[in-house]
């Protein structure tokens, strides 16, 4: 059974330099990589950590912020600052005077961070320059405002170790010096080094320009769009591996993990998508199917049976996009137990033929008072997964697992939401659990085994509620349920009794806080969940849609577009301090491109279901697709009734929702005109 202290570390942010910890005030991290290298920008304007700050860590060691190759046990990341001196004077960014960026108009992710002093401009510009070596490489650009000549000194470093450059400035001028950061001995030493010419390599110029593009005319969209793509595979190492949320839990997991395949095929990182796929489906899935959580392999009674589904989706969704096949035939025997896994009889509910075990999507269990029966994530990822693998299977010529899959994708979902004794509606909305004797779970009581700290909500007296939950925005977002049914718009207006609930400000907590095992507080990625469904819902509903994203826009992480798994005081220890979680890139990135884009590439066709948020007029894209180039334009038309496609490609269908094109080997163009609504 699950050891409840298995996420209980002794990593005391308390100790040492203010900034190993991850949460300073108004803090933001920019994060590079190439796989190979991994960096994160740290800007702390408050001054309450190095206000310019440098991480950098090997990609495959997940570690805690501490750990980093660049922190010094007492003076943090103070000698990777900047610093000019001019005789005895020394120059260096001042906490309230940075500006700190993406160049979203740069193909290759730049960092731009600008300082000025009373004798310099400084600006910094960060990147990885090339694909195939662990190098960080730091551009700096110095700007003398005096009104006569200077020379002065550059310095940077790490853990007591500096380089340092002269150059000489006449009035106005400005010089450029490279720093470049490099990995060595398999990973473990890091070398700096000053040069004089930094340009990014041909072969890391031409991977950004295949992977996807998006111009809204938002600002605010094309930012997190460009920070999406970006930091996803910055996060993850050339081999796959990646930390759930960096800094926090050093484990991983198959939901996730599965999840940022879908963020990193839709924006065009397909080599990198297909690395993590078969490394789940090869390391993270047993020969009976099972799947890891949390770097464990659990007992039936606490299996996350949703990773079963959630990695065939992911799955199906990258051979959308990719076309490729070959993955699906090279893993049939590892896809056809993890089809099956779930249906096992150790999982069957008898009475209704619905999964049940005692573990929950948000992964409390027996020891939180979860208790054995049926929950709606696991119902809606497998029946959603199994149609998945169905459509896999008939792709490659399997035609009899494709229909006995099928058969049983539609037996869960029927059963999920019309039996009158155990499905997962009630009162006409989708809630999250039944008990195994068909009674609804709306409350929990942690056992003393679950070792909960004093404060939290979970350890106090009175009840414990379960619902509302977000999870049960995941099936209107995924279209198990019509968008415009009234059990969708009942269990929407649910969920908004978790905005804002125990703090202010705004954003959702995943559940109802009275059960909350952790601090109360909002958390981005289940808050995204909520704006995927809005998205798909009517006009009035996709207001909440900007009111989440103008959330985002208020908490720290906001101008670099890495948000921290959830805002909370973190009780750490026995809790690790909080991390910025990979995964809501994704869902960003799910919600721009999938939802308001609307790019649903089917296997014999391209779907494009537009949903543009009120007050959106067009958006310019480009995505890889298959082996072709995909250039869209969407315009919103007033006075226009119905949806004028023009295309270089065969239209096989229009309606006022929806469009389709075939695909073509050439590069595809479509230019989309839809009605204001």
């Amino acid at each position: 059974m699950i050891d409840s202290e298995e996420h209980f570390y002794d990593d005391d942010p308390s100790i040492g330099h203010p900034d190993v910890r991850t949460r300073l005030k108004d803090i933001a991290y920019f994060f590079l990589g190439n796989g190979l290298i991994q960096a994160a920008v740290q800007i702390s304007p408050s001054g309450e950590g190095t206000p310019v700050g440098l991480l950098i860590m090997n990609p495959e060691i997940l570690a805690k912020k501490r750990e980093s190759l660049t922190m010094d046990p007492e003076s943090g990341l103070g000698d990777t600052m900047l610093r000019i001196m001019v005789g005895e004077s020394i120059h260096f960014p001042a906490p309230g005077t940075l500006e700190a960026r993406w160049i979203e108009n740069q193909k290759v992710p730049y960092v731009h961070v600008k300082w000025k002093g009373s004798v310099f401009l400084v600006e910094e510009f960060f990147r990885c320059s090339k694909l195939s070596e662990p190098v960080l490489v730091r551009e700096v650009r110095v700007k003398n405002l005096r009104d006569d000549g200077i020379s002065c000194r550059i310095k940077t470093g790490f853990q007591g170790d500096f380089v340092e450059e002269e150059i000489d400035l006449k009035t106005g001028s400005e010089k450029k010096l490279f720093f470049q950061y490099s990995l060595g001995e398999q990973g473990k030493r890091l070398r700096l080094d000053c040069r004089l010419k930094g340009d990014d390599e041909p072969e890391v110029i031409r991977y950004w320009e295949k992977t996807a593009d998006v111009s809204f005319d938002s600002p605010i969209l094309n930012r997190y769009f460009h920070a999406a793509r970006s930091q996803l595979p910055a996060a993850i190492s050339k081999s796959g591996r990646v930390d759930g949320s960096i800094w926090q839990y050093n484990r991983e997991w198959v939901r996730d993990q599965a999840m940022m395949t879908v963020g990193l095929t839709l924006t065009g990182h397909n080599h990198l998508a297909k690395v993590i796929l078969q490394r789940l489906i090869t390391e993270f899935v047993t020969e009976d199917g099972d799947t890891i959580d949390s770097s464990e392999k659990r007992h039936p009674e606490e299996v996350e049976l949703d990773q079963n589904g959630v990695l065939l989706h992911a799955l199906k969704q990258y051979v959308l996009w990719t076309g490729d096949h070959q993955i699906v035939n090279d893993n049939w025997e590892k896809l056809r137990v993890i089809a099956n896994f779930p249906l096992k009889s150790a999982f069957c509910h008898p009475q209704s033929g619905l999964l049940a075990n005692t573990r929950e999507y948000w992964e409390r269990h027996r020891a939180f008072g979860i208790q054995k029966g049926m929950e709606l994530a696991h119902q809606l990822f497998v029946s959603v997964g199994l149609s998945d693998a169905a459509a896999l299977a008939r792709s490659v010529g399997r035609e009899k697992e494709g229909i006995f899959w099928e058969s049983e994708s539609e037996r869960l979902k029927q059963a999920c939401l019309f039996d009158e004794k155990f499905g997962l509606v009630e009162d006409g909305q989708l809630f999250k659990r039944r008990s195994h004797d068909g009674s609804v779970q709306d409350s929990i009581q942690a056992s003393d085994e679950a070792q909960l700290p004093e404060g939290v909500p979970l350890s106090k007296r009175g009840a414990h509620l379960l619902n509302p939950d977000t999870s049960t925005a995941l099936p209107i977002a995924l279209g198990f349920i019509p968008a415009d049914s009234t059990i969708a718009k009942k269990t929407m207006a649910s969920l908004e009794s978790l905005w804002g609930q125990a703090w202010e400000g705004g954003g959702y907590g995943r559940y109802h806080v009275s059960s909350e095992p952790d601090s109360p507080g909002p958390w981005p990625f289940p808050s995204l969940f909520v704006a995927r469904a809005y998205a798909e819902m009517q006009e009035k509903e996709k207001e909440k849609v900007w009111e989440i994203l103008n959330w985002l826009n208020t908490i720290p992480g906001a101008i670099s577009g890495a948000w921290f798994e959830f805002y909370g005081e973190r009780l750490a220890p026995p809790f690790p301090q909080v991390g910025v979680t990979p995964w809501t890139w994704a869902e960003m990135i799910i919600l721009l491109v999938h939802h308001i884009i609307g790019i649903r590439p089917q296997f014999d066709h391209l779907l494009i279901c537009p949903k543009l948020l009120p007050g959106m007029k067009q958006i310019k894209a480009s995505f890889p697709l298959r082996n072709s180039l995909l250039f869209i334009e969407i315009h919103r038309k007033l006075h226009q009734d119905a949806v004028h496609v023009r295309s270089n490609c065969k239209v096989l269908k229009m309606s006022k929702n929806e469009v389709s094109i075939a695909y073509s080997k050439n590069q595809m163009n479509a230019l989309i005109m839809i009605p204001e609504s």
